[in-house]
């Protein structure tokens, strides 16, 4: 007796949003090297522009990843991104911790301004 045997379905796969772009334009940026390791969006709007405020935390462990990480910070505020559909206003450093010794690690907060195109 032959049973019948459902078809595989693919998973559907959600939209790409705009903060994952972000997210996967600041691990390019970081040459990789660098986690991100908290990510919080929140709505902004002015008179005339909507958008999104986006505070980043990225972690670089290893003296080769703090060396990425020096140069994304000496980058990020210069950096154009192509994110669709997005503009960024703003991309600003609002901290790094760096620890020395044997292992090395960078700690950087940033703080970036999405605003829709129109």
């Amino acid at each position: 007796m032959l049973s019948e045997i459902a078809p595989a379905v693919a998973p559907r796969r959600r939209p790409r949003l705009p903060s994952d772009t972000l997210r996967r334009a600041l691990l390019d940026l970081a040459d990789h090297k660098a986690t991100i390791t908290d990510h919080k969006e929140r709505s902004w709007a002015s008179i005339t522009f909507a958008g999104t405020r986006h505070e980043i935390a990225l972690t670089f462990e290893g003296s080769e990843a703090v060396e990425a990480g020096e140069h994304f910070i000496t980058h990020l505020p210069e950096h154009l991104f192509d994110i669709p559909g997005q503009l960024v206003a703003d991309a600003a450093i609002l901290s790094v911790d760096h620890q020395l010794g044997a292992e090395q690690r960078m700690q950087v907060s940033i703080e970036v301004l999405l605003l829709e195109e129109s």
